[in-house]
């Protein structure tokens, strides 16, 4: 595998300049297969990464407690509501051992109305993912495999993120 890093992940709320999508996003070359990583769907019901294949995936792992993930979650709920379709979607996978209930609540809070929670309480995705942090994103091609990945948060709604997301989802 080789990993293509123009950049390093864009920083919110420091005042430094956000870094292109394309020199952010590390794009793996040629896509890899991801491990089974399990997790529970917003209903509880256990899941893993093969019950998304068929779509293109912005796949995020975060938590509750990362002040840069809360921060990126209204961009991610934007961009769900702006691409999201057939083809596409964002998944939100919280690693908080709190229950589900109070993860969807925090999100009710900050707006959030069109991420669905997915839950992981047993933190294993970040460590099978290779996550060096949180947030981490991947993007996912519709085979499953990762085609990209940006470590840290991202303006996910700016006009630049947008396109790029759009370049890659295969429609």
């Amino acid at each position: 595998m080789t990993v293509l890093g123009l950049g390093l992940a864009p920083l919110l709320g420091t005042g430094a300049a956000v870094a292109a999508p394309e020199q952010a996003f590390q794009m793996t070359l040629p896509a890899v297969e991801l491990p089974p990583v399990r997790f529970n769907d917003p209903d509880g019901k256990a899941m893993t990464l093969e019950d998304l294949r068929g779509k293109t995936i912005l796949l995020n792992i975060w938590a509750t407690w990362c002040p840069p993930c809360v921060k990126e979650m209204p961009t991610l709920d934007a961009l769900q509501k702006r691409l999201g379709d057939d083809d596409f979607q964002v998944v939100i996978l919280s690693i908080d051992k709190a229950k589900p209930e109070v993860v969807q609540a925090f999100l009710d809070k900050l707006g959030v109305t069109e991420l669905a929670a997915y839950q992981d309480d047993t933190m294993l995705s970040l460590s099978a993912l290779q996550g060096g942090g949180l947030p981490v994103t991947l993007l996912i091609d519709p085979e499953g495999r990762e085609i990209g990945r940006l470590e840290g948060p991202a303006e996910w709604d700016s006009e630049e993120m947008i396109e790029f997301i759009e370049s890659k989802i295969v429609r």
